[in-house]
């Protein structure tokens, strides 16, 4: 029986025999730690709350505690009984209080690691005794405290947490807040993890417990990981395939479930800020420490090569698994299909038979060795079987009347490659709602609420016409999803390693950089990158390194400020370029152990970053098979003369991400053996293919 259910049924037997909650989970503490006591140990406390009285309700609290529980027990070795949970009404300001004095305070001890997890409401609470009369705080489940004189919360402050953390007696605490604190002006539809500034008063035991905090010794140096960093923005929660969870906590899992680097927490960051970005979301994480350079060493998992998952049950004829799914990218998942493929640590390979979310079944296909299958096993990513006819999701706005709804609906239909749902009912890559300012303004927004560039339609514009001016948009949009399908920068079996620099200054300057687990060292980045952005005007390049003993090809696919398609042509310089002819585009190939530059410095073009201040997005797709669909569909398109610059607007984006998507198909080695895959499905193959993807700012 699991701790938390235990304590919960006995909750009325410990009343009525006089024990506290406190002097029982103590005697709990001292059976657990007879039965197993690992060294260093390790402890997590983790509190998700969707219900709360009377406030409207959340999706993803609960999908969060979930994650980041299987994340410590199958990546960072945390036995399940340490690991303590309380959910819904278990998560009162009291029991939570309680639980962190009881399970992490009196438990651990120097050199031990604990994680704390807190998904639910943030809100702001005033607070007469500070200088600032407001306050940031947890929304604990029992949100009000009754009383005949006023209004009470029950909020847990910001403060009280945090000095809480500073109690403990090891310097290796790891705190995960998914939660916001200021209520944003406008939400169109979002659900997002604030709640609107209290009016009443903080409950006198929450300000005398903070008092008693401030009397203690507090020697930790806790590192913080929150969902925002900026007031103004709000921890939003994604609807998946099948499930909710906190957009923060599912991109944070996921990046630690697939990487093991020894590096900073800043570079983890950049990788989740941009998996968010991926998202539709602007979210930017904050790290919240007085240490310099915290690292994730205060996170290592027990295995050094990342994974996509894990064993999670065996069936009693001992060929079908249950698999957990959540080390893959978050918008690869829902598409992720039946026949996918999966390797063990003991080398047996996994047919995925059937997916719900973020579990699976499958079934063993080879045996190479006598080692017998075990719950907790890694499974790494060996096949991605795709679905060809993959659509463009818009949702629609809830705010909008029913007769637009309708009329929406059947312009959306004109388009054989989009479909539309309900808001918040299914997942959705972007939104069709009216701006805020002008309610007879339609537009594309993202699903954070950003108007997509150039996709508004004029004032007092019927629904219909906005719409079907929308679909050149619509297939640069469909084309960029195409492409984000195929990241797999932590299962590629290629030795890869892509490093973006603004070469315009005396010496280059990193922005970020890309690699495959297969070139990790354990030294490797140990410096800070810093935040990607990137100055209007800025040169430019990409500089490729082939570690692998194969040649690899490249291909570069994007979106530039404005959401308007882009690509890096490779063009040939032996070819004359006349009025009469067109522009050759050449295959671009490094060989193994060869680093290149892109463009290359001896080019008389220049990659310069033109304003307006915005994001950009790029992927770099890599094969060890030449991408000739995509270069017969890049030659079919009309280019201007005129100037031959090395990444410029793409014409027929779409046309493009299919042929890509069917180049890497035909490089893989096993479409033969897996003809019983349905035909319409693309099979790629992690031994022979790898794509990054970096955004940045320009400003």
């Amino acid at each position: 029986m699991k701790r938390r259910t235990f304590l919960h049924r006995i909750g009325s037997i410990l009343a009525v025999l006089g024990v506290t909650e406190a002097e029982w989970l103590t005697l709990g503490n001292r059976y657990y730690q007879a039965l197993a006591q690992p060294s260093p140990r390790k402890l997590a406390l983790l509190i998700g709350i969707n219900q709360y009285p009377k406030i409207p309700d959340l999706s993803g609290c609960l999908t969060d505690v979930e994650l980041q529980k299987e994340l410590l027990i199958h990546r960072f070795g945390f036995q399940g009984s340490d690991i303590l949970t309380l959910t819904e009404e278990e998560a009162s300001r009291e029991f939570i209080e309680t639980a962190f004095l009881e399970h992490l305070g009196k438990q651990a001890q120097p050199g031990d690691l604990v994680v704390f997890h807190f998904s639910g409401y943030g809100s702001r609470v005033k607070l007469e005794t500070s200088p600032d009369p407001m306050q940031n705080a947890l929304v604990a489940a029992n949100v009000n405290k009754k009383s005949q004189d006023e209004k009470i919360v029950n909020y847990i402050l910001e403060e009280t947490l945090l000095l809480l953390l500073r109690s403990l007696p090891t310097d290796r605490v790891t705190a995960v807040l998914d939660t916001s604190f200021y209520a944003p002006s406008t939400l169109l539809g979002l659900k997002i993890r604030t709640l609107e500034e209290s009016l009443g008063k903080l409950a006198a035991e929450e300000l005398d417990f903070l008092k008693k905090l401030k009397t203690q010794n507090l020697p930790s140096t806790p590192i913080v990981l929150a969902a925002t960093s900026e007031p103004k923005q709000s921890a939003r929660e994604g609807l998946f395939s099948g499930f909710s969870a906190g957009l923060f906590t599912y991109a944070l899992t996921q990046y630690l479930w697939e990487f093991t680097p020894a590096t900073t927490i800043q570079v983890a960051l950049s990788h989740v800020e941009n998996s968010l970005s991926k998202l539709g979301s602007k979210q930017q994480p904050a790290l919240l420490s007085n240490q310099k350079n915290p690292d994730v060493t205060s996170l290592l998992p027990d295995g050094i090569i990342g994974a996509q998952g894990a064993v999670s049950a065996i069936e009693e004829d001992g060929k079908t698994v249950h698999l957990w799914l959540a080390g893959l990218p978050p918008q690869v998942l829902l598409y992720y299909g039946v026949n996918s493929r999966f390797t063990l640590e003991t080398t047996e390979q996994l047919i995925l038979r059937a997916r719900t979310g973020l579990t699976a079944k499958a079934q063993i296909y080879k045996i190479e060795g006598a080692n017998s299958l075990q719950v907790g096993q890694l499974v790494q990513e060996a096949v991605r079987v795709l679905p060809r006819n993959i659509n463009l999701t818009i949702a629609l706005d809830t705010g909008l009347e029913r007769i637009e709804r309708v009329d929406a609906t059947s312009a959306f239909a004109g388009f054989s490659h989009v479909s539309t749902v309900v808001a918040g009912e299914k997942p959705s890559d972007y939104l069709f709602a009216k701006q805020q300012e002008i309610s007879s303004h339609y537009g594309l927004f993202s699903l954070d609420g950003e108007l997509i560039p150039n996709t508004n339609g004029e004032v007092g514009e019927a629904v219909k016409l906005t719409v079907q001016k929308l679909a050149p948009k619509l297939s640069t949009l469909l084309a960029a999803k195409l492409w984000r399908l195929t990241e797999n920068q932590g299962s590629s079996r290629l030795a890869l390693k892509a490093t973006l620099e603004i070469i315009s200054q005396i010496s280059p300057r990193v922005v970020m950089q890309r690699q495959t687990a297969r070139t990790f060292k354990t030294d490797s980045i140990k410096k800070s990158l810093p935040t990607p952005v990137v100055p209007v005007g800025s040169r430019m390049q990409y500089r490729v390194e082939n570690q692998s003993d194969r040649s690899v090809y490249l291909i570069l696919l994007g979106l530039n400020n404005n959401h308007t398609a882009i690509t890096f042509y490779s063009w040939n310089p032996q070819e004359p370029n006349t009025a009469d002819t067109k522009p050759l585009i050449q295959q671009v190939v490094i060989a193994p152990g060869e680093t290149v530059t892109l463009p290359q410095t001896n080019a008389a073009s220049e990659w310069v970053i033109s304003g307006p201040a915005s994001e950009c997005e790029q992927q770099l797709i890599f094969s060890t098979a030449p991408f000739s669909a995509t270069l017969a569909a890049l030659n079919t398109t009309k280019y201007s003369t005129a100037e031959e610059q090395p990444i410029s607007p793409l014409l027929n984006p779409l046309d493009v991400a299919q042929a890509l998507l069917q180049d890497l198909h035909n490089a893989s080695a096993l479409k033969t053996e897996m003809n019983g895959t349905a035909a319409d499905s693309y099979i790629l193959d992690v031994n022979n293919w790898a794509s990054f993807s970096f955004s940045f700012q320009v400003v």
